[in-house]
Order: C-alpha cells, then sequence, then structure tokens
C-alpha cells in the first residue's frame, strides 16, 4: 500500500505525495506518477499501488497540496489555478528524491493521466534525469514543452477526446520524430480518462488492460 511521504523541492519548500514500493528488497526503476485534475485521491493511490506491484518505485507528488475535488467545476478551478513552474518543480523534486532512493536502481519515468498526462509531457523535455515517459490523454499549453528535447515516450490518447485531441498528439509526434526523437502513439476506441475505474461512465476495461500492458513492458524496456 502507498504510503504518505514529505521531500523538498529546490527552492526549499516542501512537497507531500504517495510513495509505493515493490515488494522485497531488490533495487527496481523509480516512476514519477502525475495526478489527474482531482488531485492525489485514492484512484491516484491506487494506481501507484498497481505500478508498484509491476516493479516501480512509485512516487506521486501532490501537486494541489492536500485539496482534493469533489466534482469538475473545483476540478477545473483548482487546473487552472495551478502554477505550472511550482507544479513542475514538484515533479523534478520528485524525481530527485527517487534518484536518491535506496531501493531505486537508477532510472526514472514519468507517468500521468489527464492534467497529469500533459506535465508527463513537459518532464519530458524540461528534467534531464527523466528517462522516458507515458503520458495519458493530456497535452500542455503551447510553448511549454521542447519536443526537440523529448525521451522516448508512449503515449495513449481516445479517439473521442474534444480536449487532449489525436491531432493534438500526432502534431507532438511528428514534430518529436523529426527531431530524432521517439514517440509511440496508441489511439483508443474510448472515452477521455477511460483508465479511471472509479468513473464507470468513461471507465473501458479492455482499453485500460491493453494501454496498462503496453505502458509497463515500455517502462522496463527503458527503464531496465
Amino acid at each position: 500500500m502507498s504510503s504518505p511521504i514529505t521531500f523538498t523541492a529546490a527552492d526549499g519548500s516542501e512537497v507531500t505525495g504517495a510513495i509505493a514500493l515493490p515488494a522485497g528488497d531488490n533495487k527496481a526503476p523509480g516512476l514519477v506518477l502525475v495526478q489527474e485534475w482531482w488531485g492525489l485521491n485514492d484512484h491516484i493511490r491506487n494506481l501507484a499501488d498497481r505500478f508498484a506491484a509491476a516493479g516501480f518505485v512509485t512516487l506521486a507528488p501532490d501537486l494541489y497540496h492536500g485539496t482534493v475535488a469533489r466534482d469538475p467545476s473545483e476540478a477545473q478551478a483548482l487546473m487552472t489555478a495551478l502554477d505550472g513552474k511550482r507544479a513542475l518543480g514538484d515533479i523534478a523534486a520528485a524525481t530527485r528524491h527517487l534518484l536518491a532512493h535506496p531501493r531505486v536502481s537508477g532510472k526514472i519515468g514519468v507517468t500521468g493521466f489527464c492534467m497529469g498526462g500533459a506535465y508527463a509531457f513537459t518532464a519530458a523535455t524540461r528534467i534531464p534525469e527523466i528517462s522516458v515517459a507515458a503520458p495519458f490523454y493530456g497535452i500542455p499549453p503551447a510553448g511549454r514543452a521542447d519536443y526537440t528535447r523529448a525521451k522516448p515516450i508512449i503515449a495513449h490518447f481516445s479517439a473521442t477526446d474534444q480536449w487532449a485531441t489525436v491531432a493534438g498528439a500526432e502534431a507532438i509526434k511528428k514534430e518529436i520524430e523529426a527531431a530524432g526523437g521517439q514517440m509511440i502513439l496508441h489511439v483508443y476506441d474510448a472515452e477521455h480518462a477511460f483508465m479511471n475505474d472509479t468513473r464507470p461512465e468513461v471507465f473501458s476495461p479492455k482499453n485500460a488492460e491493453l494501454a496498462w500492458d503496453r505502458t509497463v513492458t515500455f517502462l522496463h524496456q527503458h527503464l531496465g
């Protein structure tokens, strides 16, 4: 089960989050898990546990610093008010904390969902210690990510998503590949947030399982 954790950002501020460890005592790759727009809720903690069971020391920083949205309007307000620079700093701090963790073997990946998917794209271009990224249905605002510096990426998108569009994902893929980078793009016949098993109106078990298996395989391939 994931446990609460506090660590320090580069500016000296405290960052809280949840960390989950694989069973046993062996070293394992590190993984930063970035929340949806709802916050660090039970769904994200459950994902941290699942990634840990799949062999990753997983740390989910709390970008909202203790607040969890109760409805879409509150989630929208929290995401809009989020300081992008500070959020990326929290993700970088989580990356550094994992690098220093005694259970981590050395390499760090990042994954994220919805808003967290957008930050995963950015982290893959802005945080040099990150080796690989696996964003789910999220695209950062224009100018936030320099895709010419992207690490290997596997990205998962919904065919019907009107926010994180397939066209937007394809444009990122084109830019990364033009710079000699790698991005694998998977598009699913499912709704936005199809991985979220706490939302039956959008959860797609078949697509979620496929995306999960692809992600775990890709992360292990690049993180060792």
